[in-house]
């Protein structure tokens, strides 16, 4: 597989929606900057209830975009991609978003309006006439051209908006821009998908065990507890609790409350030595 792949279980119950994130760009995959999407989609998605199930890395090469976009548009998942719908000769998105999908690009109408809009205010900032005709803006235009049959996803920062095509939300890499298109994609068509409270994660510090011998609990409580995960954090060096084990659930709010019970009733069996508890739980 040609970009990086991330994945995280999610808590919510089986047969919830999934959710995914793409992100494109060479400038991420070099380290000439740091990708900011992925902890904030996290947190977007936390704050509603729901989880990242996945996301993806990809750089500015045409074949693996198309690639990845037809797997997102197979998927039947909820997908945002951040990048890349510029108008430079790096920004491939909007042209490889086509190729996956077997469309035609096409000026949008609402994205032309939009665009004409910002450009006239432009120039009422700078002072100058607006003139449609001028090449600069009849390339800006482009910004505009998306798959046939996408809509538009409003940009608050600048006007230049961004696109859905089905369940796939592209948007730009800026943050600033990014970050509350999402959060107007979420809130605006997927609410219904909202859950309030809708899971728990709770764990202990867990001292001079090795995951090892902490498994057939692990693997007892996963059988016992449908729906309810596991998951084991080891550190060799946390500046607070130095070499230990974060042990914990996450999952439904009751059905973790009964599987943390059957985890502290076990390591308490073990006679390892506990640290503090620590909860997590959607906003």
């Amino acid at each position: 597989m040609s970009s990086i792949l991330q994945t995280q279980s999610n808590p919510l119950r089986e047969g919830a929606r999934r959710f995914g994130l793409i992100i494109v760009g060479d400038e991420i995959l070099s380290g000439k900057r740091a990708d900011k999407h992925l902890p904030k989609v996290i947190e977007l998605l936390k704050a509603r209830g729901l989880a990242l199930d996945y996301a993806d890395y990809v750089g500015d090469a045409p074949q693996r975009i198309v690639a990845t976009l037809q797997r997102a548009f197979g998927s039947g998942d909820v997908v945002f991609s951040c990048g890349g719908i510029g108008a430079t000769p790096d920004d491939h998105t909007r042209q490889c978003a086509a190729q996956a999908l077997g469309v035609e690009l096409s000026l949008h109408p609402e994205a032309e309006t939009l665009i004409r809009q910002r450009m006239q205010d432009m120039a009422t900032e700078q002072g100058t006439r607006y003139e449609s005709d001028r090449p600069d803006n009849v390339h800006r235009l482009n910004m505009g051209v998306f798959p046939v049959g996408a809509t538009i996803i409003p940009n608050p920062f600048n006007k230049i908006p961004g696109f859905s095509c089905g369940d796939v939300h592209f948007v730009p890499g800026f943050p600033v821009m990014a970050w509350p298109m999402i959060e107007s994609v979420l809130d605006n068509r997927y609410r219904h998908l909202f859950r309030a409270d809708a899971w728990l994660e709770q764990s202990v510090i867990v001292f001079g065990a090795m995951e090892a011998a902490l498994t057939p609990l692990m693997l007892d409580i996963e059988s016992t507890f449908a729906g309810v995960k596991v998951f084991s954090l080891p550190s060799v060096d946390h500046p607070v609790y130095g070499r230990h084990i974060e042990l914990g659930v996450k999952g439904e709010p009751d059905a973790v409350a009964l599987a943390y019970a059957r985890l502290s009733e076990g390591l308490r069996g073990l006679g390892v030595s506990l640290g503090p508890e620590l909860v997590q739980k959607s906003a």
